[in-house]
Order: C-alpha cells, then sequence, then structure tokens
C-alpha cells in the first residue's frame, strides 16, 4: 500500500523461452469481485455471511454505492474445494459518505470477497474491525489501526484461510503512523470435518505480529510489503503459517534502509513467533515472497536494490533457506542480477517514481503510477522429489534501452541517480526462471512471452504452481496505440493518455519447463493513468496483481479502470494540460481562490476494480 516510489541494475544475456503450446485460447470472461455500485448486492458483514442475521453500519453502507477505489488485489483458491475462492484488496469503499464528507478515522481496510461457484460470482465484504465495525465478529480484530493494506491471502488443508496485512493509521485520528502488521484468521464454521464450501468462511481473529515505531508522517521504524504462506505438504510442518515483510527504519518507505523480517505460528494462527531479521547484512531489499517446498522446506525470496549507500552495485534476486520449519535461516544467497525497469522523471529538482498534477507534475509532461521490477516467486508443495522455486520478475530487456529524449526515464533510480542515465527508456518484460534452492543452481532467465515481437511493456507479474501446472498472470501494455519504450505505459508523445493496459496470462509445464502462448485475460483496456489519488492529483495502481492455482484450475486478479468515468478539473480550467488523466469531480471555488473538496465522489470519478478470470 505504502511504499518507494522507485525501484533497480546488471544482468547477463538472457534467452527467450521456447513456447511450446502455440494455441490461442479464449478470452475468459471477467468477473467483478467489488460490488460497490449498488447493483449486485453490495457490501455484507462476514456476520451475516455465516449466520445469516442481518447487520450493517455506515461503512458497509457507504461501500455498498460508493464506487471507490481499490487495487493491489489478492486472490486464493481453496485446496480442498477449488469452487471455493477468496480475494481481497486495498478498498477504499468506505471512505465518503456520498456528499464527500469522511465516513471512518481510516481511509482504506482489507477487502474480503468470497465466491463459492468457482469465481463465476463474488460477495464483497470487509475483513471485521474496520472504523465503525459493531458486529459481533469486530472484537476478534485484536490489531491497532484506523487503516489496513496490502493484502496477501493463504490456505491451509484444514479449512482455513489466513490473510495478511500492513496497518499504519492511528485510530485516534492523530498523524502518527503505526506501521504494524498483522494476520487474520478465517475457519470453516461448521468445523475442519464440516462442507468444504463453507471453508474459509468465518473470520475467528486478527492480531498484530509486529509493530512499528508510531512516528509521524511513516518516520522511525515502519512496516510494509507482506507475504505469506502455509504449509499443506502433510508433513511435520503442515499447517505452519509463514509471514514476512519489508522493514523500513529511518525515513519511511522512501528511505534508503529497509531489511526483511519474518514471523512463524505453529498453532493455526493463534500465536505468532517474534520476528526474526532474514537480510542480515544486507540493506535496501524490499518484496518479500515465501515458497514452501513438498519437504516443508521454507523459501523466502526478495529483491536486492542497488544502492551506494550500502556498497550495492546491481539489482538482484535473492533468498534465505530454511529446513527446520522457519525457526532458523542460512544468510542470504544471490540468484541472479538484473537491470530493472523503475520508471522515474524529476519534478522539482529530485527523482520520483510517479507523476501527476500540482505538486506533482513532472518535467517530462507525463503522467504515470509508480511501479518498479518485482520478484515473484512460489512452489509446488506437491512434488517431494525436489526444492524447486518458480520466480518472475520483470525488468528491462537488454538491448532495448533507448534515449526518451525528456527527463524521463526507466532504468535509473532515486537511490543512484548518476549510476544510469536518467533520460533512457527501456521494454520491460516478464522473465521466469526455476531455482534448485537446496543448490543454488538455477535455469537460464527467460521470457515468458517475448515483447518485442509485439510491441508493449509487461509489468507486475505473479505465479503459481500445483500439480506441476504452472500459472502466470501480468498486465500488459501491447494494445496501446501510443506504445514507445520512451514513454511511460498508456502515455502519447503530446501528454495525452488513453486506455492501454490489460491483464495476460500463460500456463505451463513443470515437467517440461515450456510455456504456452499469452492469453488476453481482461475484456477491456483500461487507462492506468486516471488521477485518482492524493487529492485527484496523481494515480495510482497499487504494487501487484495476484494469481492462484490447485491443479490446473487457475484464478487471477487485477487492478481495472474501465468503469472510472473521466471528467475535468476545476482547478485547470479545464484539462489545461490535456493528459486526458483527469476525473469527474464537483469543486467549486471560494472567495480566497482556493477550491472545496470534490463533492460528488460517488459519480464514478474513483471507481477503480478488482476483475478477475479463470487463467490459462
Amino acid at each position: 500500500m505504502i511504499g518507494r516510489g522507485v525501484l533497480l541494475a546488471s544482468l547477463a544475456a538472457l534467452v527467450t523461452l521456447v513456447v511450446a503450446l502455440p494455441a490461442a485460447q479464449a478470452q475468459p470472461t471477467n468477473v467483478r469481485l467489488t460490488n460497490d455500485d449498488g447493483s449486485n448486492g453490495g457490501y455484507v458483514s462476514d456476520y451475516t455471511m455465516v449466520t445469516g442475521t442481518p447487520y450493517t453500519d455506515a461503512f458497509l453502507g457507504a461501500c455498498s454505492h460508493s464506487r471507490g477505489r481499490q487495487n493491489e488485489p489478492a486472490v486464493a483458491v481453496d485446496p480442498r474445494n477449488p469452487q471455493v475462492i477468496v480475494g481481497s484488496s486495498n478498498d477504499y469503499c468506505g471512505v465518503f459518505q456520498s456528499d464527500g464528507t469522511f465516513v471512518g478515522l481510516g481511509d482504506v481496510w482489507l477487502g474480503y470477497y468470497r465466491s463459492e461457484d468457482g469465481g463465476a460470482s463474488f460477495v464483497s465484504s470487509l475483513v471485521p474491525g474496520y472504523p465503525g465495525d459493531t458486529s459481533p465478529y469486530a472484537a476478534a480484530a485484536r490489531v491497532r489501526t484506523s487503516d489496513s493494506g496490502d493484502p496477501v491471502l493463504a490456505w491451509d488443508n484444514h479449512g482455513r484461510l489466513f490473510a495478511g496485512s500492513e496497518s499504519s493509521g492511528d485510530p485516534e485520528g492523530t498523524q502518527k503512523t503505526f506501521g504494524d502488521v498483522w494476520v487474520g484468521t478465517y475457519e470453516n464454521p461448521q468445523g475442519a470435518n464440516g462442507s468444504t464450501s463453507q471453508d474459509g468462511k468465518k473470520f475467528v481473529r486478527s492480531l498484530d505480529v509486529a509493530t512499528g515505531s508510531a512516528a509521524p508522517n511513516l518516520l522511525g521504524k515502519f512496516n510494509d510489503k507482506t507475504a505469506i504462506e502455509v504449509d499443506r505438504t502433510g508433513g511435520p510442518c503442515d499447517g505452519n503459517v509463514y509471514f514476512a515483510w519489508a522493514r523500513f527504519t529511518g525515513d519511511g518507505p522512501s528511505g534508503y534502509n529497509s531489511s526483511v523480517y519474518f514471523v512463524r505460528s505453529t498453532d493455526h494462527g493463534q500465536t505468532f513467533s517474534s520476528p526474526l531479521k532474514l537480510s542480515q547484512t544486507v540493506h535496501d531489499i524490499q518484496f518479500p515472497d515465501i515458497s514452501v517446498t513438498g519437504d516443508g522446506h521454507v523459501y523466502v525470496t526478495f529483491r536486492e536494490f542497488a544502492d551506494v549507500r550500502s556498497n550495492q552495485q546491481t539489482d538482484a534476486i535473492a533468498y534465505d533457506a530454511s529446513t527446520d520449519c522457519g525457526a532458523t535461516f542460512s544468510a542470504p544467497r544471490q540468484v541472479a542480477t538484473f537491470e530493472p525497469y523503475d520508471p522515474t522523471d524529476i519534478s522539482a529538482g529530485s527523482v520520483v517514481g510517479e507523476c501527476g498534477d500540482s505538486d506533482l507534475a513532472c518535467d517530462s509532461g507525463y503522467t504515470f503510477m509508480r511501479g518498479g521490477t518485482q520478484v515473484r516467486a512460489t512452489a509446488d508443495q506437491t512434488d517431494m522429489s525436489h526444492d524447486y522455486v518458480y520466480i518472475l520478475y520483470d525488468p528491462s530487456i537488454p538491448g532495448t534501452e533507448v534515449p526518451s529524449g525528456t527527463t524521463y526515464g526507466s532504468i535509473t533510480s532515486e537511490d543512484l541517480p548518476t549510476k544510469y542515465h536518467q533520460d533512457v527508456g527501456s521494454q520491460s518484460g516478464i522473465y521466469f526462471l526455476r531455482l534448485d534452492a537446496a543448490t543454488g543452481v538455477h535455469t537460464a532467465p527467460a521470457l515468458i512471452d517475448d515483447p518485442r515481437t509485439q510491441g508493449g511493456l509487461q509489468r507486475f507479474p505473479d505465479i503459481s504452481v500445483d500439480g506441476g501446472s504452472m500459472h502466470a498472470l501480468w498486465w500488459d501494455s501491447r494494445n496501446d496505440p501510443c506504445y514507445s519504450p520512451t514513454r511511460p505505459i498508456g502515455n502519447c508523445a503530446n501528454g495525452s493518455t488513453g486506455a492501454a493496459l490489460d491483464a495476460y496470462g500463460a500456463s505451463g509445464s513443470a515437467a517440461t519447463m515450456t510455456w504456452s502462448s499469452a492469453t488476453r485475460l481482461s475484456s477491456v483496456s483500461s487507462n492506468p493513468n486516471y488521477e485518482q489519488f492524493s487529492g485527484r492529483t496523481a494515480p495510482f495502481g497499487g504494487d501487484y496483481l495476484y494469481i492462484s492455482s490447485v491443479g490446473t484450475f487457475s484464478f487471477g486478479t487485477w487492478t481495472d479502470w474501465r468503469n472510472v468515468v473521466a471528467g475535468t478539473d476545476p482547478r485547470e480550467a479545464g484539462d489545461d494540460d490535456a493528459d486526458g488523466a483527469d476525473v469527474k469531480q464537483c469543486r467549486t471555488q471560494n472567495t480566497d481562490g482556493t477550491f472545496t473538496r470534490d463533492t460528488c465522489p460517488y459519480a464514478g470519478g474513483l471507481d477503480q476494480n478488482i476483475y478477475g478470470a479463470t487463467t490459462p
């Protein structure tokens, strides 16, 4: 939810993966997980879902009609019953009343979106404990926060679902940002032997597993960038819950010192161990991801950033290993280096990772959301013979670097503004490798679907592997009519923006290490550059997408802007920068020249949503 604006540097030659299954697949049906437009049941309390007893409140009422913002989706398919799928997101649905006044103290909460028909439809809800929640389940939310985001989800093999989150706001309304991380637990209300259609339905608790230092403005100690996994192997570690995150110290998530920490639960989420620092002497790292192999070994991968302050000259993929159910870990081991794809520009003389209007305007004139190279990883827990970890990441493709002709660039970093040229663009692609985490040996990084053959950028990948079947998901701008490696996604040469982004997916075989051709998942391309945040001056799409699978069945989720209502910003005398990124809003000018807040937030200008589909 809250993170550094830019993310970084070098790579050996990479080869394109051979595609063995070229046949095109039919575009899947898209389903909306966030039913906040008043047309499909609205938001329902988890208490009502479980008991049938009516309960609602002002927050749920706002969510049912707000047409609000949602991003950073998570999704998990029940391993006991793939008809049961649960999604989540940063859900801003309860922020405003219809007249633009605030509903609660917080600005975002963890969504809970449930399907019992294999993803054909979803009931929208929130994890209990949100501001104003007085349902009987609210008391079980033992977390100190007024907002929660960065959702991550994982199932065990006994009907339990675990939800991890970062939280920051002070429920007392002060400017303190706590920066805590917590884990919530859902169970089958009929017990582990009940109908699997009820798996992960009843909220039973949430508790903080690490706390920040309650400093203002993300200063001090702040926890962010979460990951979760559960052991489903049936072995001695079966049922263990593993949770990891990045801890930022000194200057918040855009500061210079970040480390990865880890906790585990051996009693189904009732208690967790004390935080264990995995990164040890490695500094400036983020985006942990947790993989559990068939023998119960635990591997935590993460991205190392190039940073002169920590004498780290290259961006890299690294991992820590545990062979004792997450009790202890090895020292970090580096897997591969890469040249990042980290969009940056210049604003007020500083390198920044997002551009919009007003104080967020950049010298290039472009408008774009933040988002740098990520490392996502998983293991096949049904494979008892190997310690294989499957890794995706989205760096720049070597050889695609080109002068941008502006202050925009994609291979630089705010931490190393002199190491790379600021004005160089590039093309990003989704690379795949398989790591034998027991030995450190890995396959050569290879493109799943080479974007150089069809144009566009590939961003925010995720991967799921189960029963020998691999599934991948990513954002793709191949349908962007203005695509150029010299510009951000969705930006034309004149600084205007338009529909440019789609979700794509592919499937593969772990036995042959081959991938199918890519399938377009989203039925509508959308504009990711709508200015819906920071007082309607900046775009934001979150930091990740999510996919989950059981055997050959897979379901993926993505942030989507197809429902956004465009408009004009009165503060700009209309769209004076002609970026096409302004959204519907209602403001009047005061006598002193200032403007009121937006008084029509329900009119669709904030209608960012989470969509999903079954994937190849």
